[in-house]
């Protein structure tokens, strides 16, 4: 479908209209539904309308059941990622014959000027004889909100050998079609979770077609938006209708080379980027791409303990272990002593010797330790109690609610 505005510029004896159409796609038009009872003052004349109306469908005009295609009225919404497609035409309505008649179009936008057309021998003529015309056809995805002016210029000789020329502006506004919010999950396994909030800021419902991230070199990422089955959480068709959001997760796991040094860990705060792609209630098709995704660099401090392995159901008063890595993360040597302190709230109780020297740790070095724990109550339980004091600088790093632990009572 076309929509478009025509000009006619007139330069010595040759008269050359211009004009330029947007190519789109038609709406979909539904009845205004108005009724009255017979006995209102209007009387039958709102249903009779309703009845006459071509869009609705006869003996069940009430319903609103199916739509027609409604020819475009208006120039229409352009959203970021979308295509926009222009239709230049260029008519010799004289009596005389044009030469070297040559089209140039051109997209300004608020950084930038892009060349659309003109560069190719199609859009050249050598001889515009009358009643002929000249036309292109562009193509541009669009990359930027704002204001942007289609620049069209038309050049030619007039049979007298004087080279004319002419311009004209069309200036429309480029929209942003999705708003996307995204929150960053530091798990204690150097993981990062990513939930991504799209919303659609559109008039209209929207298809999401894929919603991906693109990770960087310095992580491996999991989609967690499937179910066992490999299908979508959001089905086969993920409709997004105005105003309405979803959240995608995803799981980023860093590379080997990262876990062995949590400096480099710390330092890789590029995540990467989000691409998605949606189509509009009639196929559209358009593309949207975040910029460099960015998480704020986890602060391990001085020291890291972590646990790495740890049952996840223990029973009551029966004695289980863990392990824990200890990780020296600052830039100087540290002599370390492990004390474990009794939590009065807990309902887990230290089994082992507190106060053990656990000796000289280089900077970036790890040791790990096994430790053990007695439940004395059902539940809930957390992990609490591990202190490590540095002898050189007498500082304690306190390390509580490392993990959780559930009891049970065991079965007879």
């Amino acid at each position: 479908m076309l929509f478009g505005v025509s000009s006619i510029v007139k330069r010595g004896v040759l008269h050359l209209p211009s004009s330029v159409m947007r190519l789109t796609r038609p709406t979909l038009c539904s009845p205004v539904i108005v009724t009255s009872d017979s006995k209102d003052l209007p009387g039958n004349l709102l249903n009779n309308d309703l009845k006459h109306d071509i869009t609705s469908v006869s003996g069940i005009e009430t319903l609103s059941a199916g739509q027609f295609l409604l020819l475009p009225q208006s120039f229409g919404n352009i959203y970021l990622g979308e295509t926009f497609s222009s239709y230049i035409c260029v008519h010799n309505d004289s009596n005389q014959i044009a030469k070297h008649v040559s089209v140039k179009t051109d997209l300004q936008t608020s950084s930038q000027r892009i060349a659309l057309s003109g560069l190719q021998m199609e859009s050249v003529a050598m001889e515009l004889h009358p009643q002929d015309t000249v036309d292109d056809v562009i193509h541009h995805e669009v990359k930027e909100v704002g204001t942007h002016i289609l620049v069209c210029e038309v050049s030619y000789t007039t049979p007298t050998q004087t080279q004319l020329s002419f311009r004209k502006f069309f200036k429309f506004q480029v929209l942003k079609p999705l708003d996307v919010k995204t929150k960053f999950y530091n798990a204690e396994s150097d993981e990062v979770y990513l939930e991504a909030q799209v919303q659609n800021i559109t008039a209209n419902p929207i298809c999401l077609e894929k919603v991906s991230l693109e990770s960087s070199h310095l992580f491996n990422v999991t989609a967690l938006n499937t179910t066992v089955n490999e299908e979508s959480v959001f089905g086969h068709v993920n409709v997004l209708q105005p105003q309405a959001s979803r959240q995608f997760l995803y799981c980023l796991a860093p590379q080997a080379s990262l876990t062995s040094d949590l400096r480099l860990l710390s330092g890789a705060t590029n995540i990467g980027k989000l691409d998605i792609v949606w189509r509009s209630n009639l196929g559209e098709r358009g593309r949207l791409q975040t910029s460099q995704l960015q998480r704020m660099a986890p602060d391990y401090g001085d020291i890291r303990l972590s646990i790495q392995e740890l049952p996840n159901i223990i029973h009551l008063e029966e004695a289980f272990t863990f392990k824990c890595r200890i990780i020296n993360t600052c830039e100087r040597s540290m002599d370390l002593v492990l004390a474990l302190e009794q939590i009065p709230s807990s309902g887990l109780v230290w089994s082992g010797v507190s106060g053990r020297q656990l000796g000289t740790l280089e900077p970036g070095a790890s040791i790990h330790l096994p430790l053990c724990m007695v439940p004395v109550a059902a539940g809930l339980q957390n992990i609490s109690g591990i202190r490590l004091t540095d002898v050189f600088l007498k500082r304690t790093y306190n390390h509580d609610d490392l993990a959780q632990v559930f009891v049970i009572q065991p079965t007879t």
